[in-house]
């Protein structure tokens, strides 16, 4: 059975030898979107963008990646809290090149051009046969989960997101938001009819190791109700992998062809998941780590990949308990303090009088959104108890080097 002692920390596997081979093998990946350098190369040699990793995405019976952006030639951009992201209709075949069976639709950027090209994006893919959930253009369609059966074993997808700058489906158009007990209560109902529930989430804190409490006791909530692996993405750096009554839990891939102008170390790094599965249960799990650069991806191998991996475990052991889990938000609420709060509130400010849609959209976010609700609040509650700077070091450290370490000159 899969527990942190039975983990293989330094390499990032494991199986279960007393359940033979896998009846199939998946795949899934984190953000994909045809922007910035890897625009041109998604145009041009959309093979090159996957490197080596090309072939072990090809070899799963199922791959599935988050499309992080609509894919259209239509729309104009909306007023929203953060960036706009949108590829071209044409950038489907950086997809269909893989080709990848399935896109998660569930984020914070497939509206960033309005209705219009979200459609686009539908009809493109499909028009060219890949399967997608977690959006739609009405809230059923959104809430939908994705039934596939892969060599005979029945694969049910779960996909939703927190719904940034409002863009849950209510009576319309949008993402499957953050309501848990609706989530909840579509795992079950899924697992009654299928042999494997895969739920996949868009949430968190961008850029820091470890999940916000909030997001770790969703997933393990969700674990409950019958999903037999949870995954996460959207913090765009690699966060750690938990185990609940045997359910494997990867809180945050980590950016995937998702190109970011940065020489911080941690946002270069990410990993896919390779599960074999077989009915009600995944029998083996590999955790397989790349690096980006401005080509693409590369597989880390040797001691790169051993250095990974010992980080992998420090940011992974706390999420083992409660008590350390929130040691670790702490770390992460202490580091920010009353320097980083000004800074954020002087920031939305300084928006709202220079483009005020633009800092109303900021502002809004920040009132809306679960990961900035939990983040303010209990980074005020820590003020108001005095308990500030009193997280442990190792916390605070992990916090610090996420968050400003460079890549490595060699």
């Amino acid at each position: 059975m899969l527990t942190v002692s039975s983990f293989n920390w330094d390499r990032g596997i494991w199986s279960d030898p007393s359940s033979g081979a896998a009846d199939v093998s998946l795949c899934i990946a984190g953000d994909w979107a045809p922007i910035r350098a890897f625009q041109p190369i998604i145009e041009n040699t959309p093979e090159k963008i996957y490197g080596d990793l090309l072939p072990m995405i090809r070899s799963a019976d199922l791959s599935i990646v988050n499309l992080e952006a609509p894919l259209s030639d239509r729309g104009s951009p909306v007023h929203k809290s953060g960036a706009v992201f949108k590829g071209e209709r044409n950038h489907v075949q950086g997809l269909c090149v893989v080709p990848f069976d399935v896109v998660t639709l569930a984020n914070n950027h497939m509206f960033d051009y309005g209705l219009d090209a979200f459609q686009e994006s539908l009809d493109s893919l499909d028009e060219n046969h890949i399967k997608h959930t977690g959006a739609g253009m009405s809230e059923q369609d959104a809430q939908k989960p994705l039934k596939i059966d892969i060599n005979g074993l029945k694969i049910g997808i779960v996909n939703f997101s927190e719904g940034e700058d409002l863009t849950a489906a209510h009576n319309g158009p949008g993402v499957m938001g953050w309501d848990l007990a609706t989530v909840i209560q579509t795992v079950k109902a899924l697992k009654a009819e299928m042999d494997i529930v895969l739920v996949i989430s868009h949430c968190g804190i961008e850029y820091i190791p470890f999940p916000p409490p909030y997001v770790a006791n969703a997933f393990i909530q969700i674990a409950d109700a019958g999903a037999d692996l949870v995954i996460g993405h959207h913090p765009h750096v690699p966060q750690g992998i938990s185990f609940h009554n045997h359910i494997p839990i990867c809180h945050s891939l980590g950016n995937f062809v998702f190109y970011q102008e940065t020489d911080l170390k941690f946002r270069k790094l990410g990993y896919m998941v390779k599960a074999g599965l077989k009915k009600n249960a995944v029998v083996s799990l590999e955790l397989i780590p790349y690096q980006i650069d401005s080509q693409g991806l590369s597989r880390l191998k040797d001691q790169y990949a051993l250095s990974f991996f010992q980080k992998f475990k420090q940011i992974s052991l706390p999420l083992d308990s409660s008590e350390t889990l929130q040691d670790a938000w702490h770390g992460f609420l202490d580091y920010y303090g009353k320097k980083g709060f000004f800074n954020e509130i002087s920031m939305i400010t300084e928006k709202m009088a220079q483009d005020p849609q633009k800092g109303a959209a900021m502002f809004r976010n920040r009132l809306t959104t679960l990961q900035h609700y939990h983040h303010w609040k209990d980074f005020m509650t820590r003020m108001v108890k005095g308990d500030l700077d009193s997280s442990p070091a190792w916390a605070k450290a992990l916090i610090r080097e996420w968050l400003t370490a460079k890549i490595d000159p060699a």
